[in-house]
Order: structure tokens, then sequence, then C-alpha cells
């Protein structure tokens, strides 16, 4: 199965059907955050430096990192924070923005193979997008809409993802190199968002067999007890096929969800990441669990025979 390969200079990330699901970071992103906006602007990167730390503590295997600042010097803030980060993780990056100079500009400075932020399938992005990628050997997200913007069909969806996993390839660009994003849409909007996504997500996997990411917390916007949404969001979305997601991994309810769901996939073989990250460590001269306790009462139940 497909297999996309991100890679920082000392480390790789692999995202696959057959892998544990990765997680990447979204919170260096100055869109609806004033302060960062405002830091960021003025070459204060010290928000950035703990978003960086906070979200790799978390679980994060990936970050993005976006410097979509109204009226200031993208391509040069991009670039600047991409350094940063790099300097103090090594997890690879996804390189998030709009804007081709900034692309570009934080491609020129990137260690690795990086994630390009994104591409939609308007001809002229795709002229402009795609050659870059291939310029610098990056994998890039493929965002499911086009000129005549986003459809509630996805079955139209399924189409434009075709088009720029083809017109990748023409590129050079080959199809484990194209992550499509199938557009999550707001559920408390769109009834039948999730039911879309989900179809849309296997198709990408059964079909295209390409691997797919999300930004995932648009499902549960307006939306009281959005981290509950967001999760069982991403249960089923894995089930279905998705094999990663740009979301907070801050949030206790995300991370157990897709931990949970690597579980009950098999992509954590013996539940040994599960185990490691949630068994208790009795404390010194403590009874272990269970300790006292007869064997049937311990263990599973048997059925009695007659």
């Amino acid at each position: 199965m497909t297999d996309t390969v991100i890679s920082s200079a000392t480390k790789e990330v692999v995202i696959g059907f057959n892998r544990p699901f990765v997680i990447i970071g979204e919170r260096i992103n100055p869109t609806g955050r004033k302060i960062l906006a405002a830091e960021m602007a003025a070459g204060d990167f010290s928000r950035v430096e703990a978003d960086a730390r906070a979200q790799i503590e978390a679980g994060a295997h990936m970050l993005d990192v976006n410097a979509g600042i109204p009226l200031a010097d993208e391509p040069a803030i991009l670039a600047r924070a991409i350094q940063l980060v790099q300097s103090i993780t090594d997890v690879p990056l996804s390189i998030d923005s709009s804007i081709v100079a900034a692309l570009e500009a934080g491609l020129a400075v990137y260690k690795g193979k990086a994630l390009v932020n994104s591409v939609t399938g308007e001809d002229d992005r795709l002229e402009t997008v795609l050659p870059l990628v291939k310029k610098y050997g990056a994998a890039v997200v493929a965002i499911s809409n086009d000129e005549t913007g986003i459809s509630e069909d996805p079955d139209v969806r399924f189409l434009v993802a075709k088009k720029i996993v083809e017109r990748a390839m023409d590129y050079g660009i080959p199809a484990s190199d194209v992550v499509v994003d199938p557009l999550v849409m707001p559920i408390g909007a769109i009834n039948q968002a999730g039911v879309q996504v989900m179809r849309l997500v296997h198709r990408l996997k059964t079909e295209l067999k390409v691997n797919t990411t999300c930004g995932a917390s648009n499902v549960s916007f307006g939306l009281p007890n959005r981290h509950g949404i967001n999760a069982a969001f991403l249960t089923m979305a894995i089930g279905s096929g998705m094999t990663s997601a740009i979301t907070n991994p801050l949030h206790i309810e995300t991370m157990q969800a897709v931990m949970g769901a690597d579980v009950m996939m098999g992509h954590d073989p013996d539940c040994a990441r599960w185990i490691r990250k949630y068994r208790d460590v009795p404390a010194a001269g403590a009874p272990t669990e269970g300790a006292g306790r007869g064997r049937r009462e311990g263990g599973l139940r048997r059925r009695s025979t007659p």
C-alpha cells in the first residue's frame, strides 16, 4: 500500500494505510490568534518556540508552520519560523501558505523533505505550485476544490483530487507524494458532512490509493464540546482510511481517540504504545492490581462446562 515519507534532516515520518495515524500539530498558525500574529510580525518567535515544544511533548509527529499575517512579509517570516522550529526539534514540518513566494522561501531553508500545504485544483495554481514541489523534492497536500468552489457532492471532490494527482504525475511527482485533503465541512451546518468525508476517504484509499489528511477541527465549528465531536470524527475517519490530520495535540480527547483507533485498526501491535502511555505505575511497595485475588476473579471468565 502507499507510503508517504516526510523527513527532517535526521528523522522520517511515514504516512500510510498500515501505519499509525500521523498527527500534524496545528498551533503554529497566527490565523485567529492576534497576539501570536503581532509577535511574529514584530520578530518575536518565543510563542512559536513554546507552541512547537508543547505540541511535540503532547505527541505530535509533525508540525504545521504557517505565517499568514496580513500586510506582513510572509515569505521572510515563514522562512525564519521554519529555521527556528527546525533548530529545536527534529520532527518533519508541513510548510503552510497560500502564497507561492512564501512556500518557496520556506522550502529554500528547509532541511529534509517537507510537506507543502497546499495545492488546489485550479489550473493556474497547479502550474505554479507543482513545479515548486518537484524542484525541492517535497510532498504536497492536495485540497479537493477548484475554481468552482467546494462541492457538497463527494463524487465531485473525488474528481478534483484525481485531477490533482494526475497533474502531479505529469510533473514527475508520484501519487505517493500527494496527500489529499477531502475538505471537512462543519457538521453543525451540513448534517451529512461527516458521511460525505467518510465516503470520500474510502474512495481515495481504494481507488486512487493516496494518503489523506484534513483540518480535523473544522468538523465541530460552532458546536459545544468541540473536542468530543473532533474525537468521534477522527475515530470514524481512521476507520474509513484516513491516515493523518492537522489538529491540536494538546487536546487529550483527540490524542486518546487517535491512539485508541490505532489499537482497533491493528496499528499498535500488542497495544504497546497504549499501555506505555496509560499504564499506571504502582508506587514502591504498593500491591499490584489483582494482587490477592483468585485466578478466576483477576482473569478472563471462562464458561463452565456442564
